[in-house]
């Protein structure tokens, strides 16, 4: 099992930045993806972005393309997801997860992911 913790987020208006970060502790996988998803209130919880490990690829919801980049630090435990130009509608809670059987075609499926974080609220508001 691998652990994951975020954090980095906060209260930010309408235009900001926020950094999250996710930091993966004991057992860890060099195979498969990492990603971000989100839940607001009352509605499912869906992909934001991803990065598959073994093609180094990145995959983006369309609603964050060009706004938000997810990336790794040199020790592969750490995950990123710069937001930039944050809207209302990105308030919700972000989650990290890890999959080391995910392979490209399910990297947006969340089922297909095996360890979760506990979340960060991230509100976006005037």
């Amino acid at each position: 099992q691998v652990q994951l913790v975020e954090s980095g987020g906060g209260l930010v208006q309408p235009g900001g930045s926020l950094r999250l970060s996710c930091t993966a502790a004991g057992r860890t996988f060099s195979s498969g993806a990492m990603a971000w998803f989100r839940q607001a209130p009352a509605k499912d919880r869906e992909f934001v972005a991803a990065i598959h490990r073994t093609a180094s690829s990145t995959y983006y919801a369309d609603s964050v393309k060009g706004r938000f980049t997810i990336s790794r630090d040199s020790s592969k435990r750490t995950l990123f997801l710069q937001m930039n130009n944050l809207k209302s509608e990105d308030t919700a809670v972000y989650y990290c997860a890890v999959g080391p059987g995910v392979i490209t075609s399910t990297v947006r499926t969340g089922s297909a992911y095996g360890s979760w974080g506990q979340g960060t609220q991230v509100t976006v508001s005037s």
